[in-house]
């Protein structure tokens, strides 16, 4: 799905929205200043959060609640560069509470932790990506982990 910048409330509507009901952890990857944390705001929003919402960036995680009482967790792991340390964290309990979400930016790091079989059902991965020739327009894809 390609999208203009203007478009990102309804992509977020259309794509994303409707996997609230059936994924728990949501994978954000793409290029640096593709969207992924736009896209993750206007997704929070829409689930209720009231919050003003930034990128974890220095602190790993955000956690923040919808206004029907939601959980939600919000990751960035660009600076992890080995999955011992997000465990070392404890980052990979909020990861198995099936009653909170997680969304995580770069989540490469831990990738054989969301592939393995106890959460592997409830990762979407969501792809943000450049259309090439036009910087204003950006490429969702959104596909179950393998």
């Amino acid at each position: 799905m390609q999208f203009s910048l203007e478009e990102i409330e309804e992509i977020v509507k259309e794509d994303l929205m409707p996997h609230l009901d059936k994924y728990t952890i949501f994978a954000f990857t793409g290029p640096l200043g593709a969207g992924k944390t736009t896209i993750i705001k206007e997704f929070f929003r829409q689930a209720g959060v009231e919050e003003v919402v930034t990128s974890p960036t220095f602190t790993y995680v955000k956690h923040y609640t919808s206004q029907d009482g939601k959980m939600f967790n919000h990751f960035d792991l660009y600076r992890l560069s080995k999955i011992d340390s997000f465990l070392a964290l404890g980052f990979d309990e909020y990861l198995y509470d099936e009653n909170s979400w997680s969304v995580i930016e770069w989540p490469e790091v831990i990738n054989d932790l969301l592939q393995g079989s106890a959460i592997s059902r409830r990762v979407l991965h969501v792809k943000l990506d450049y259309v090439e020739g036009d910087l204003e327009k950006r490429s969702l894809e959104t596909h179950k982990l393998t």
